[in-house]
């Protein structure tokens, strides 16, 4: 790597730093506060999480049986409590451990990509990494804290698979996993990179067609 190459890189930048701070704080506070408002008003009376309880037992819920909150009507997004106990969308189920582990390595790993791998001018690149870790870290704060996932958000409520399909796990609904904010934010971050990733391929490409027919740049 030439000198001019590494003085491009965003480690040495504080206004990359910057916007990967905002971005990510931002992020993580809307992830956090939606959670702790959803337990505290969509059941009809807040929900006490006992770590330990959770921790120590599997089949704990604290959450009371509660009727769904609709958000936007027609079946389309509801607001309905849950602790979940596996990764984005349920996956995983019962691994708290490995996804606290897989958590940290990821966030290393995210930032070392932000600060030795992106350049100053890859704004794209360094918001979708800050959505990506705003994500990460807040559940991994539910991890930690609570002891399970809080997950509110349940999109096409009681619309149902066609001709009696059924998903592996047994359920018929179109969308039957609910989430929070923080899966938003990762699902955001991670469809921003790759956005980023075509764009400079792309931009690659023209630059290596341009050296070589330096004619038909230069027309």
């Amino acid at each position: 790597m030439t000198q001019a190459a590494a003085d491009q890189r965003t480690w040495s930048s504080p206004k990359c730093w910057l916007v990967l701070v905002v971005v990510m704080a931002v992020g993580l506070s809307a992830d956090l506060i939606t959670k702790q408002w959803a337990f505290d008003s969509v059941a009809g009376t807040p929900v006490v999480v006992s770590r330990h309880a959770l921790i120590e037992n599997p089949g704990f819920n604290p959450i009371p049986p509660h009727q769904s909150v609709v958000v936007i009507p027609g079946r389309l997004l509801n607001l309905h409590l849950v602790l979940n106990s596996g990764a984005v969308f349920g996956i995983g189920s019962e691994q708290r451990g490995f996804f606290i582990g897989f958590t940290l390595v990821a966030i290393v790993v995210a930032l070392y990509i932000f600060g030795w791998q992106t350049r100053r001018s890859s704004l794209m690149a360094h918001v979708g990494i800050g959505l990506v870790m705003a994500g990460a870290l807040g559940n991994l704060w539910d991890r930690l804290a609570i002891g399970r996932v809080r997950d509110f958000l349940h999109m096409f409520p009681d619309r149902h698979l066609p001709f009696g399909l059924q998903w592996p796990g047994g359920g018929s609904e179109v969308f039957p996993w609910i989430f929070n904010i923080a899966d938003v934010l990762l699902l955001c971050g991670m469809g921003i990179l790759l956005i980023h990733l075509h764009l400079a391929d792309r931009r690659e490409q023209r630059l290596q067609q341009a050296s070589a027919n330096p004619s038909k740049s230069e027309s």
